[in-house]
């Protein structure tokens, strides 16, 4: 068992509840702004990135729009996953104006987000090439947006970790404690859900013995040194897989790579990304 690297399922139904929520967060009552224009007034627009960047997120545009009109139409000249240099026109839109202005701020919030956690996504992934470590997301995801992250991770060239508390488990100090050991909290998690993936945080040699003897399909190393994780993979080699946790610049991703690491996890992934610097411009 390993750490997902699908696509998000159910993906379509959370994204229209969460543009459903963005919008009703953003237009409330009615979008007073917008009325300042003719009701009838159509108009074209397009936008435009204003830095080079991994593009994520059209799906949410496209449902943005499609909630306040669907008569809008946008004509896409890029895909999700693609890199895009600054100054290129992503999409354009054709239609009613007033729709228009109302979905811009919602859309383009939700196209920088993801496209900047694919561009940071790409980034990580880049370090790692020519490697065989797989760089894994975390939890550490905006609320409200976790698949959405999740996805654009992926876009990215990335992997997922679990995708919540309910489809694998991470095993960590309090839980070890709270369940009477490392052996227990395995036992009773392979009786709770038998076909899911158990990984264990560690923080010694011995505790990453016992994680093996429970049957722990993969193990986190906390904070141990080169020579124990040295140590760890060659006693966890065809029991199980090594994840390290934690920042992990270009020159120790390298160093982990020469030790042969399965997995690094970094909640930079999600949570210190930079919105990428985008553009609508309108054509009345």
């Amino acid at each position: 068992m390993q750490p997902q690297d699908t696509a998000i399922p159910n993906l379509i139904p959370d994204m229209e509840s969460a543009v459903r929520a963005a919008l009703a967060e953003d237009v409330g009552s009615g979008d007073i702004t917008a009325q300042l224009i003719p009701v009838d007034r159509d108009a074209s627009a397009r936008v435009i990135t204003r830095e080079d960047c991994v593009v994520c997120g059209r799906a949410w545009v496209d449902e943005v729009f499609r909630q306040l009109d669907p008569e809008l139409q946008l004509t896409w000249h890029c895909e999700d996953g693609d890199r895009v240099a600054a100054d290129s026109v992503l999409f354009e839109l054709q239609g009613n104006a007033r729709a228009i202005l109302t979905g811009e701020r919602t859309a383009l919030n939700f196209l920088q987000t993801l496209s900047g956690t694919a561009t940071t996504a790409a980034e990580f992934a880049a370090r790692a090439a020519g490697t065989s470590i797989k760089i894994l997301d975390t939890r550490k995801t905006i609320p409200g947006l976790r698949s959405a992250q999740k996805y654009a991770v992926l876009c990215g060239g990335c992997h997922n970790h679990r995708i919540g508390l309910y489809d694998a488990f991470l095993i960590k100090e309090n839980h070890i404690a709270a369940a009477g050991g490392i052996d227990r909290a395995i036992a009773q998690a392979r009786s709770i859900k038998p076909d899911a993936l158990v990984e264990v945080e560690v923080e010694t040699i011995d505790e990453l013995k016992q994680a093996l003897a429970s049957g722990a399909d993969v193990i986190m190393l906390d904070e141990f040194t080169d020579k124990d994780t040295q140590t760890a993979l060659s006693l966890a080699k065809g029991r199980a897989k090594i994840e390290i946790s934690g920042s992990v610049d270009g020159e120790r991703l390298q160093q982990l790579a020469s030790l042969d690491v399965d997995y690094i996890s970094s909640g930079s992934l999600t949570k210190h990304l930079r919105a990428i610097d985008l553009s609508l411009r309108i054509d009345l």
